[in-house]
């Protein structure tokens, strides 16, 4: 015998082996089926058969192939006429399925031709039960369905048939009206019982989980006074009796049943609905009775079982049910069973997670459960259940907040000294579950509470301020050096804390603040990051003034230290500081300020320059502090008048600082101006700030000196104007006007007084927009002023006054509307590019305004608009797009027909064609915006008719016509349906196939990219046909590129996939479910069988626990209170292995993931929709983008990018420059090498090189290492005399 291939291996000891002579028989052994057929083929039955005629006929069909639903007309349409129907066309057995009008059975019509036998039974079955209605001349509602199948399921014996009818019901019964339902309860009721006792006695359970559901659904939609009688208790435990049942669909199925009916039944929902269903002391009775009767058994699976019920329903329990069951779970937890205790814990978790009312679970009962549970709490170095602990206590506690906060406050301290203690864990993640489980504590319980307390001392001894007092205390040994390895996670909590209750609890944290000072001075402290944001969560709550008073900055100007110890508490304060006092600012921080810069300028002058930098450097941090003080201040009103006169001087005299209070006064403008009255006082100082920051925007900085305040000063001035007295606005600007139009006035002054007319613009009232509008109109003429600057200010000042969105902007507009068209119209000839955006602009502002007598003015506009679409300028393109869309609209609103407005504006654009190279460009490339934005409203003959034109245009020389032509296409396959664009396909087909050879060259990316784009639409084969033979080697490469692209898309989809199948991390989740994974294999569908696929002779896994034992001076006491601490649920002697995640790290144990070509596919898309829109007009095309663009397009000698690297000899050498030997050594400050941490001394080396062997070669090699030495040795020597010279000195 010819071995074939190689088994897999494993699969030898499972094949059977040929006894020898028999290798040739057929089947030699495995024939017990056939015999069994044959045995009873000779023989009679002896009882009933159920093989009748009907069931063969079904059988039949079943095994002849796919089922076939209604009638087969189409493959003889043209033989026989349509009248005409054989009795295989005109009803099948199913054709009570394939035309059941009922939607209830979609999901049964979806899968009809699944090759499962039950599904295959379930479609007959629907089939008859449809034929047997239609023959009673039934409606098919969900009534007459429910009448069908209770019939048919009391008739049925087979337990296929009523698994069939079973599924079908229990589609249907969700749908039947409820008084149905109610009125046919007791004989329902007594069906499904009769059948579900029967299916019980079964090995299969396909029945009866359908049979369970269905009770499950009648029970729920009957009426409270139902559940009085027994009958309906009888049926309700018999379903109850079946949430403990072995197989686990049966016990899923009742389980959701039984959820189903306490958590939603109908009358649950009503007005007067009450507060538990009335069968729910019922079932937790039957939870405890399994409970008490299962414990002690081997594998615990009946209590299991219940757990599982129990997570789901004790919240629907009344409060002594709720009770009993909460201590039942306490006694079980007893039994130190890792699965039982981790259950148990998911059930606590689901109960206070679920939040539900005080009548189910009152404050008492929670503060009983959270005093029990601490003595369960696992050891510290058991993970899985001290992360589960510390979720349940986290939950009960945040629970029993909501209720009654008292009785939550005076339990908190004792668990913040159980979390506190996990701190010393040796997991990392029990540290951060501690930490993360105390902040929301503080977050949730705490800070709510805190305002009511009123002011908390240190001394405080009694209520919740005592109880906040002990809780503070206890996180406050956290920075003792017994918790040093996890002081990050003791300052986020400090920080947490200093958030939460500072603002009432200072005095009690102070002393905690000195300690932290004293950390952050102690020598290279490792955690100054994270003690800075603690601190500052400090100063977000108490305020500057607080944390200075406990931790003195020790700064005056005099005998200073110039280390400066404390100085790092300023930068703190200015990230942190807000909603504080400003004049704590003008009182403390002005003054120290001042000194320092006093200060300063003293030591400058006496020769100490470094000193007095120090100063200086200081004193500017003290004022970027500014901000921070002005955001949302308390005593603003009272505060701001004592700073406005300072900062204006400041202003005026300090450049150096004019950043920093030109931010500060925004901030108080934007920001913490928020009523009427702040608005009024801060602006009643407009008069007084405006005219200083007007004169320092006005001065022309000095030779050498930056302006880089202007645009913030000129910010300032736009944000103050909206507080400012619109009277005093127009003072401002006619004194602005008049030294604009002074004949004495630089260039320099101009410009700067035209920047701030447009500041004050859009400010002022009606008449005086008229003025400055007369005022600007002669500089909107480019001849007359010589000036392109003063003539794109004066379109800014027009763009401001007619896109004000004030009334009087508006009423401007309106007045002056003739005037503004005849202007527009003269200047259309003299405006200067620079000018384009914002005239442009303008534009756009004015025609969103116009009605329909005006439209020979947007025909009159619309060429200069087109020309704009190539212009240098990027605003200028951007806005020339923008208002061919305006003016599309506008035709769309003077017509009302959106088709015959875009067809009526499309012949307007279209005489740009006609016209010169330069217009027909920029024709077609409003035309592609135009297109892109109109798509849905042009007519297909319109369409037809301008892609005609534009193909026509590839056939031209001009290169600019053709790119243009392109873009048209590119954006056309774009934005077109496929069935559209199959319809123009032969035409860009011919246009594309028809561009001039030298075009084609130039525009080869392009169209590459073109064609490509026509592969994935229509095919390779369909456009290679439609091309000309020149462009065939183009397809063909394109073909093989999207194939590689395809194979490597496929190759790391595999790799990823086999990757995480061999891995599989756990996904990080809160869920107490996840975290009790590790340790909970009740999860699994049967308990019988192991989680993962195993062999037949192989035991399941148990779960297991581990003893740990006394240490030496600690001997294992089993009659210690917490001797079931030492119950483990992970082995305590087991390393956890390192899972190699490919990933590198941060020192805080963030994972660093660099960018990867996995997402290939998807930038690429995205990077193709950008360019679409770039195409379009939608998006500016980027400067960088534009260059490549260009590059690829326009320059004739663009060489392909090379993969190929060099490596090897001969013509493959690399040619490159080899690097310089001890290059890295080199000191870029001065000559000589410098020692580097990590590597070997910098000392002269001689490299090992097969080359050094070389005979020709000696005399060289041993001039090198003599000059080598000789370089050794005068260096060395000169390092000498070095250190002689330091001696003397």
């Amino acid at each position: 015998m010819v071995k074939s291939g190689k088994l897999r291996a494993g699969t030898g000891s499972k094949l059977k082996r040929w006894k020898k002579g028999h290798s040739s028989d057929s089947n030699p052994q495995t024939s017990r089926f056939r015999e069994a057929a044959k045995s009873r083929f000779f023989s009679r039955p002896t009882g009933k058969s159920d093989l009748t005629v009907d069931a063969l006929k079904l059988h039949n069909d079943l095994q002849a192939g796919p089922l076939e639903l209604g009638g087969r007309k189409d493959a003889c349409m043209e033989e026989e006429p349509e009248e005409v129907f054989s009795e295989r066309t005109s009803g099948t057995f199913l054709s009570g399925l394939s035309d059941c009008s009922n939607l209830t059975f979609r999901k049964v019509q979806r899968y009809w031709e699944s090759n499962s036998a039950s599904h295959k039974e379930i479609c007959a079955v629907l089939a008859a039960v449809t034929e047997v209605i239609r023959s009673q001349g039934g409606k098919e509602t969900e009534t007459e369905y429910f009448a069908a199948l209770m019939t048919t399921l009391e008739v049925v014996d087979s337990a296929e048939s009523q698994a069939a009818v079973g599924y079908l019901l229990n589609l249907v019964m969700k749908r039947v009206p409820t008084p149905v339902l109610m009125s046919k309860f007791s004989d329902t009721t007594k069906a499904l019982m009769d059948v579900m006792s029967k299916q019980a006695m079964f090995e299969t359970s396909s029945a009866l989980r359908w049979i369970l559901s269905c009770l499950a659904t009648l029970l729920r939609k009957q009426d409270a006074s139902v559940w009085t009688y027994p009958s309906t208790l009888q049926a309700y435990h018999g379903l109850l009796s079946f949430t403990v049942h072995s197989k686990p669909k049966v016990r899923k199925a009742a389980q959701q049943g039984v959820c189903s009916i306490l958590r939603g039944s109908d009358f649950l929902f009503t007005d007067n609905a009450p507060t538990h269903h009335p069968a729910a002391a019922t079932t937790a009775k039957f939870c405890m009775k399994e409970m008490e009767q299962a414990r002690g058994s081997k594998e615990d699976t009946t209590t299991l079982h219940v757990l599982g019920l129990l997570k789901e329903l004790m919240g629907t329990f009344p409060l002594g049910a709720v009770k009993s069951c909460c201590e039942t779970l306490l006694r079980v937890m007893t039994l130190s069973h890792v699965l039982v205790t981790a259950s148990a814990m998911q059930a606590f978790h689901r109960l206070f997670s679920g939040k539900p009312n005080a009548s189910n679970l009152s404050p008492e009962l929670t503060a009983q459960i959270i005093t029990a549970l601490y003595d369960y709490l696992p050891s510290e170095t058991d993970l899985q259940p001290l992360l589960a602990w510390l979720a349940v206590m986290e939950k009960a506690h945040v629970y029993l907040a909501s209720l009654q906060s008292s009785l939550s406050l005076g339990h908190l301290p004792r668990l913040f000294s159980a979390a506190m203690s996990c701190l010393l864990s040796p997991h990392t993640q029990v540290v951060a579950a501690a930490t993360n489980t105390l902040k929301t504590l503080i977050t949730e319980c705490v800070a709510p509470r805190m305002e009511a307390m009123g002011m908390i001392t240190a001394t405080a001894s009694a209520g919740n301020p005592s109880y906040v007092c002990k809780m503070f205390r206890i996180v406050e040994e956290g920075l003792s050096y017994r918790f040093h390895a996890s002081w990050p996670f003791v300052l986020q909590i400090l920080g947490c804390f200093y958030r939460a209750a500072g603002k009432q609890a200072h005095p009690l944290m102070t002393k905690s603040l000195q300690s932290l000072a004293d950390l952050r001075s102690t020598p290279h402290f490792p955690f100054s990051g994270e003690l800075d944001l603690a601190v500052g969560g400090a100063v977000e709550s108490m305020g500057p003034e607080v944390v200075l008073s406990a931790v003195p900055l020790n700064i005056t100007g005099y005998e200073d230290d110039l280390e400066f110890p404390r100085s790092w508490l300023v930068p703190v304060i200015r990230d942190h500081v807000k909603n504080t006092h400003l004049g704590f600012f003008s009182s403390y921080f002005l003054p120290l300020a001042s000194t320092l810069k006093q200060r300063a300028e003293e030591l400058d002058q006496v020769g100490q320059k470094l000193e007095a930098r120090v100063y200086k450097t200081l004193q500017m941090q003290i004022w970027t502090m500014l901000p921070g003080f002005c955001t949302c201040p308390v005593d603003l009103l009272a505060s701001f008048k004592g700073i406005a006169r300072t900062l204006g001087m400041v202003i005026n005299e300090r450049p150096d600082l004019r950043l920093t209070v030109c931010q500060a006064l925004r901030t108080i403008v934007n920001k913490s101006a928020s009523t009427e009255e702040e608005k009024v006082e801060v602006g009643r100082f407009s008069k007084n700030f405006l005219p200083i920051l007007f004169n320092v925007y006005g001065q022309q900085p000095a030779a050498g000196e930056a302006g880089t305040y202007r645009m913030a000063v000129l910010d300032t001035i736009k944000v103050y104007l909206t507080v400012s007295d619109t009277q005093m606005i127009c003072t401002f600007l006619q004194k602005a006007t008049d030294r604009l139009n002074s004949t004495d006035a630089t260039e320099f002054t101009r410009l700067s007084m035209m920047d701030l007319v447009i500041a004050m613009a859009p400010s002022v009232d009606e008449g005086t927009m008229t003025k400055t509008f007369e005022l600007i109109k002669p500089y909107l003429e480019f001849f007359q002023t010589k000036q392109p600057g003063m003539q794109k200010k004066a379109y800014r000042v027009l763009e401001e006054l007619c896109g004000g969105e004030r009334e009087e902007c508006r009423s401007f507009v309106v007045a002056n509307l003739e005037t503004l068209k005849v202007v527009l119209l003269e200047t259309l000839k003299n405006a200067s590019s620079p000018a384009k955006r914002p005239r442009l602009k303008c534009l756009i502002h004015i025609v969103k305004g116009l009605d329909e007598e005006h439209k020979d003015f947007i025909t009159m506009l619309l060429p200069e608009v087109i020309i704009c679409t190539k212009e240098v300028s990027v605003g200028a393109r951007k806005n020339a797009y923008s208002l061919l869309v305006e003016m599309g609209n506008a035709f769309v609103r003077f017509c009302g027909n959106t088709k015959d407005a875009i067809e009526e504006y499309f012949v307007l654009v279209y005489a740009g064609l006609t016209s010169s190279v330069t217009m027909i460009t920029c024709t077609v490339l409003a035309l592609t915006r135009l297109v892109f934005e109109y798509k849905d409203a042009i007519d297909v003959t319109t369409m037809k008719e301008l892609l005609h034109n534009v193909c026509l245009l590839l056939t031209s020389r001009t290169r600019e016509i053709v790119k243009a032509a392109l873009g048209f296409i590119k954006v056309l396959l774009f934005i077109m349906e496929p069935k559209t664009l199959t319809s123009h396909a032969t035409v860009m087909m011919e246009g594309v196939g028809n561009i001039k050879d030298d075009v084609r060259r130039h525009f080869r990316t392009k169209l590459k990219n073109i064609f490509t784009k026509f592969i994935r639409k229509f095919g390779f084969e369909l456009v290679k046909s439609m091309l000309p033979v020149e462009h065939h080697k183009v397809l063909a490469n394109i073909r093989k590129a999207e194939a590689r692209t395809k194979r490597k898309r496929q190759a790391s989809e595999q790799q990823n996939d086999s990757d995480s199948e061999a891995e599989e991390p756990k996904a990080k989740s809160q869920s107490i479910e996840d975290i009790l994974a590790e340790t909970d294999s009740d999860m699994s569908e049967d308990e019988g069988q192991p989680r993962n696929a195993q062999k037949k002779g192989a035991q399941p896994r148990k779960a297991r626990a581990w003893l740990k034992e006394g240490e030496e001076d600690d001997p294992l006491n089993f009659l210690d209170p917490k001797v079931s601490q030492r119950v483990l649920a992970t082995n305590p002697a087991k390393k956890s292995a390192k899972v190699e995640h490919g990933f590198k790290v941060t020192s805080d144990g963030r994972l660093i993931i660099r960018e990867d070509d996995e997402e290939d596919a998807k930038h690429d898309d995205e990077e193709d929709k950008k360019d679409i829109l770039e195409e379009a007009g939608v998006k500016s095309r980027s400067q960088k983008r534009k260059f490549q663009d260009h590059n690829s397009d326009e320059d004739m000698d663009v060489q392909p990018q090379q993969k190929y690297k060099a490596g090897g000899s001969g013509i493959h050498r690399p040619i490159a420059g080899r690097e310089d030997m001890g290059a890295d050594y080199k000191s870029r400050k001065g000559k000589g090498d410098v020692m580097k941490k990590g590597k070997h001394d910098p000392y002269a080396y001689i490299p090992l090189k097969k080359a050094q062997l070389n005979r020709r070669k000696r005399a060289k090699l041993q001039g090198q290492f003599k000059g080598m030495v000789r370089g050794a040795q005068k260096g060395a020597l000169s390092g000498k005399k070095m250190q002689k010279k330091k001696r003397k000195a």
